[in-house]
């Protein structure tokens, strides 16, 4: 099944380029959070949503941009597709290239699979618990893994917001000796700690569910953690408010 989610990203990450590349029209309008939505956007969920209709079994799907579900009617399902058409629409609008395609499988509340596709550079990542975290570019696929690491040390990686860091997030940083800062937009935030190429992300800020779930088993089958920054335990899915609390997102960091 994986394979063919990969597809499916695949195909709306096609949608997303007829966009980004031919329109200098990209509709931008706002939704009641100020948040920006595209015809990129619509055009990604509409071809993700028909073509995982027909993938057997048959999940619900939750999308960022589908009509939201009550939470008594989702509350009840096992597995769902939990999608974000198209993860940093902001980097979209910048064309900068750093957004994504989001599809996860959720099993009783956690990431069982994800899949994460970058358009512009036509890249894949991939993991399936158990069966650890996978990279694909250019029909080259390998398996990644995080860099072990220990929070005492000098010079560690630190992603953060392209934009700007909130007081929060300072404080956080500050902790650190000599941190490195990298910016990244979207889920690639998370997937360059599960390539090695950083080692924290800490986001002290607003998210959704649609925006970690597919990253988050990703960086876990890559050896890392995405963990509630207040109860320290891995980040749940489809809660009664589909807010994310603030979190931090690990790679192999060794307890001292």
């Amino acid at each position: 099944m994986i394979e063919r989610v990969a597809i499916i990203a695949g195909k709306a990450g096609a949608e997303i380029l007829k966009v980004y590349e031919t329109q200098t029209d990209i509709g931008i309008e706002y939704k009641k959070d100020d948040s920006p939505l595209t015809k990129a956007d619509s055009a990604a969920n509409q071809k993700i949503c028909e073509e995982l209709d027909l993938l057997n079994p048959k999940f619900p799907i939750i999308s960022e941009e589908n009509k939201q579900i009550p939470y008594a009617e989702r509350s009840q399902y096992e597995y769902y597709w939990l999608v974000d058409p198209l993860d940093g629409t902001k980097e979209f609008i910048k064309r900068n290239g750093e957004f994504t395609v989001n599809i996860a499988l959720i099993k009783d509340q956690r990431p069982l699979a994800g899949v994460v596709y970058v358009p512009v550079t036509d890249e894949l990542f991939w993991a399936i618990k158990g069966a650890g975290a996978h990279h694909k570019r250019n029909g080259v696929e390998q398996k990644i893994s995080c860099m072990p690491f220990s929070g005492q040390e000098s010079g560690l990686g630190i992603v953060c917001s392209r934009s700007h860091l909130n007081e929060a997030t300072q404080a956080f940083v500050d902790q650190f000796e000599s941190p490195k800062l990298l910016a990244r937009g979207s889920s690639l935030k998370f997937t360059i700690i599960a390539r090695g190429e950083a080692h924290i992300y800490p986001r002290l800020a607003p998210t959704m569910e649609w925006d970690t779930a597919a990253a988050q088993i990703i960086l876990e089958e890559a050896g890392g953690k995405v963990l509630d920054a207040h109860s320290r335990q891995p980040l749940r899915y489809n809660k009664e408010d589909l807010l994310n609390p603030h979190f931090i997102a690990y790679g192999n960091i060794v307890e001292n």
